[in-house]
């Protein structure tokens, strides 16, 4: 799995850029992919016609805005590129306006850059880290910021996997109080299914950073070999939601969902294990 730092180079991290709306704002970060050779022109455009389409849930955490589209033949390789803002502009959200950090990811598949939204995830979900993406004063050390908590993530799971090798077998039903039979959720009982879904527009950029911010969460909780996670987008959510016990998304992505007929949760701050804890807490009644 790709990291942030094998995805992100210096030259495609610009700081302080000029932007007097989110267009201008994706556009700059657009434009660096182009310059790198990752993309072309179209990818660009294609990045602000999904928010022109789909609102502005890019915006997954205050002040951070997470540009993407569908892979096409206009995307070259996986990369991204890195703005930090001179003045915030507005997105529309609600919630999470205005925004000073644009990330633009380019991706030619669904599961190259897994690691890479685990390691994004976990800093921005720290205020020291995200301070330091705030004011690093050059693109080195904005890599440096991310390279610590690659390291930090590697050792993690390094330690989850002798944790693990170690750890005899253990009863689904015991300790945890998951598993099969009766769970309730958002106020009524119903069989689970073990499974959750985070859903995007694409199934490959925001629904993936929120898949790896919950999978910390369920990891906290001890649940996370009992409760699967899966990232996807909102046409394959509409077939996959009977075989889940509840889908986690935005705003704007819940309103085009509709009613599939399991809950739908909405989640603001997509880097908040709180919030996250909160939904968890409410849709499985612990």
């Amino acid at each position: 799995m790709s990291t942030i730092r094998s995805l992100l180079e210096e030259s495609s991290i610009r700081l302080d850029a000029p932007a007097e709306n989110w267009q201008e704002a994706i556009t700059v970060a657009g434009e660096i992919l182009e310059k790198s050779g990752a993309t072309d022109a179209p990818y660009t455009q294609s990045m602000i016609d999904n928010v022109l389409e789909n609102g502005p849930y890019i915006v997954v955490a205050p002040g951070f805005a997470f540009a993407h589209a569908r892979p096409d033949e206009s995307v070259h390789r996986t990369a991204m590129s890195w703005v930090r803002l001179a003045e915030p502009v507005e997105f529309g959200h609600k919630r999470n306006d205005p925004v000073t950090l644009v990330l633009a990811l380019a991706a030619t598949d669904a599961k190259a850059h897994t690691q890479a939204m685990g390691e994004l995830a976990k800093v921005l979900a720290n205020p020291q880290k995200r301070q330091q993406l705030d004011t690093a004063a050059t693109p080195a050390e904005v890599l440096d910021i991310f390279g610590a908590v690659e390291a930090q993530q590697t050792k993690e799971e390094a330690e989850v996997a002798e944790a693990k090798k170690a750890q005899s077998t253990e009863d689904v039903g015991s300790g945890s109080g998951v598993g099969g039979g009766e769970k309730r959720t958002s106020g009524s009982t119903r069989s689970s299914k073990n499974h959750i879904l985070t859903v995007c527009g694409n199934g490959l950029g925001t629904s993936l950073f929120l898949k790896n911010t919950l999978e910390q969460v369920l990891k906290d909780w001890g649940w996370g070999s009992y409760l699967s996670v899966e990232a996807t987008d909102t046409i394959s959510a509409k077939g996959k939601a009977k075989d889940a016990d509840f889908i986690l998304t935005s705003g704007e992505i819940a309103r085009a969902l509709g009613d599939l007929g399991v809950p739908v949760y909405v989640i603001e701050n997509f880097s908040d294990p709180l919030e996250l804890d909160t939904a968890l807490r409410e849709l499985y009644d612990v």
